[in-house]
């Protein structure tokens, strides 16, 4: 009776050690080749600590693994419940092992790549648990056998098909799900590499530029007594900015195509008028002021967009604008001129100027003025008004935009006289940024977030029709299947970047439509089946082509339309009987 237990125990031992170590390896083989492809380095070797770090990480899981069969064979006397028994203690394992990652995700901050590392993760190890499992399955059949008669097990086994195919073919499902990782990864990776070009070009053309109006500069000087006494005349600067400010700006888009990808650029002509009303105060006179040395200034991000020369005119003068600010406190980049202001009546100063100007994606303004009025005008239809206000007035049109703002001395935490300029740490600029709306690579990605129902729906239909017809299909073919629908992605990403994505959306559909139709006429002989593919997976792509292009009501409809596919499918499969009756011999 001893040497029975030992040898059953020596038997679960010998079983569980072998699962772990497969389970391990493939684990670290799968990790090595994950790294291999997405981080390549000249200095690979740490790879080779994947082995047995992986070897020490699961010896928990052997010890549940050893403990749980243990458990199962002395408490359960059939063969069946204890392989349904054992099935859920490696889906526990794997269950606990990916809430653990999840939970430590969430500890870090729960960025969208480690989602993405963790649904990769999650992914490789289920993979090496069934592969594990699988090489060791005649272990596992002996085990779970043990102390059973011949004609009980038959008589079980006999009910056992249905749900070892629905098991392999959930199983199926996810592994299918690991492709759409790596997709999902190009996409991203195409993606970037659009922005580069995008950010390239416009670093030639000009980049997004934010104007910051029209102020000037007044030194003055006055008297300071040092440590000992001694008086000394010190010199500083007054920032004056406009009484009244009224800008317009017409901004022209200019889409310019770089290789396969488009570039989104812009010509603006802005004009500024308004006057400036020198309010000195009490503590500096007027004799302080050094009235000839004063300076007209623009604040302007980027002075290579500057497509003619600018002139202001103050007065009666016309003054020429050229890179550099005498005052840099309160602008960092911009153009200045000298201006005498001699013998002219500080209380009203007007002036005016016309800016032409080339820039990418985003135009802003800073109101430095005490009131002011902003309009800006465009062509292009779909923009975005950002920073720290909305326009007070917009319309938006397929045939353009146009957008106004107003500030008044009310609202603006400055006055027009400033002697202490700190507002670099304050962020008052707003604007408009001219976007293109859900370019395809957008779209693909969202695209992808439905591989699931293409997968999940087209391995059902298939397992369905499969037991309604009494022509199984094997797990390779599974396979097959499920390439062919995540090729589909593939086709969507590389033809949208050549064509609209409607045209290439439709392309990529009919061509993977039209393989499974003829794979599936192929297997079960029959155009009557196999048109019912084609109907099905006509509908599944139209109805995620609906979502695609939807936004706002996405959620909505797509939660509508799962509940009505999961109705359909439930009243199809109404008839199925999942357990059969077991011949009486």
């Amino acid at each position: 009776m001893q040497s029975a237990l030992n040898n059953k125990l020596s038997a679960l031992a010998q079983m569980a050690i072998y699962i772990w170590i497969r389970t391990a390896l493939i684990f670290a083989l799968l990790l090595m080749v994950g790294f291999l492809l997405l981080l390549p380095e000249d200095d690979m070797s740490w790879l080779l600590a994947l082995v047995p770090g992986s070897l020490v990480a699961s010896i928990p899981s052997l010890v549940v693994v050893f403990v749980g069969t243990v458990i199962i064979t002395r408490t359960l006397d059939q063969y069946l419940r204890r392989l349904k028994s054992f099935l859920l203690l490696l889906a526990g394992i794997v269950l606990v092992h990916s809430a653990g990652m999840a939970l430590l995700i969430l500890f870090l901050g729960g960025r969208p790549e480690e989602w993405q590392l963790w649904m990769a993760l999650t992914a490789a190890l289920l993979l090496s648990v069934i592969l594990g499992s699988y090489l060791t399955r005649k272990r596992i059949y002996h085990v779970l056998i043990l102390n059973q008669s011949y004609q009980s097990i038959m008589e079980q086994q006999t009910n056992s098909p249905i749900l070892f195919k629905g098991i392999i073919t959930g199983v199926l499902i996810l592994l299918m799900m690991i492709p759409t990782l790596f997709i999902s990864s190009l996409v991203q990776e195409r993606k970037a590499r659009q922005r580069e070009i995008v950010e390239e070009d416009s670093k030639r053309w000009a980049g997004a530029q934010e104007l910051s109006g029209i102020f000037l500069v007044l030194p003055y000087e006055q008297p300071f007594k040092d440590e000992k006494g001694k008086e000394t005349m010190i010199r500083k600067e007054l920032v004056v900015l406009p009484e009244d400010l009224t800008v317009g700006s017409t901004m022209e888009p200019v889409v310019r195509t770089r290789s396969i990808y488009k570039v989104l650029l812009y010509r603006t002509d802005t004009k500024f008028s308004g006057h400036f009303a020198i309010q000195l105060p009490k503590e500096i006179l007027p004799e302080q002021v050094i009235w000839k040395d004063a300076s007209i200034n623009m604040g302007l991000s980027d002075i290579k967009g500057i497509e003619e020369k600018v002139v202001v005119k103050l007065g009666t003068q016309e003054l020429e604008l050229s890179p550099g600010l005498p005052n840099k406190e309160l602008v960092k980049t911009g153009l200045s001129a000298l201006v005498d202001l001699t013998g002219l009546d500080p209380a009203k100063l007007s002036f005016s100027t016309q800016l032409k100007l080339r820039g990418s994606e985003q135009l802003h303004f800073v109101p430095l003025a005490g009131n002011s009025t902003y309009e800006v005008k465009s062509t292009w239809p779909s923009p975005s008004f950002d920073g720290t206000s909305l326009p007070a007035k917009h319309l938006v049109q397929d045939s353009g935009f146009s957008a106004s703002w107003s500030f008044s001395k009310a609202n603006l935490p400055f006055g027009t006289i400033l002697r202490e300029v700190d507002l670099n740490e304050t962020d008052f600029s707003f604007g408009v940024s001219m976007i293109q709306p859900a370019d395809h690579y957008a779209k693909t990605e969202r695209s992808v977030k439905y591989a699931i129902l293409f997968i999940g729906l087209t391995f059902s239909l298939f397992f369905v029709i499969e037991l309604m017809q009494k022509k199984p299909v094997h797990p390779v073919q599974y396979v097959l299947i499920g390439i062919a629908l995540s090729v589909f992605y593939t086709l969507l990403l590389s033809v949208s970047e050549f064509l609209p994505f409607d045209s290439a959306y439709g392309i990529a559909a009919i061509a993977t439509i039209l393989l499974i139709t003829l794979y599936a006429n192929a297997h079960f002989k029959s155009w009557k089946t196999a048109s019912l593919f084609a109907l099905v997976l006509s509908c599944l792509y139209l109805f995620a082509f609906i979502l695609v292009r939807l936004e706002d009501t996405a959620l909505l409809v797509g939660s509508i339309g799962l509940f009505l596919i999961l109705a359909l499918v439930m009243y199809g499969t109404r008839k199925i009987n999942w357990y059969p009756a077991v011949p009486v011999s």
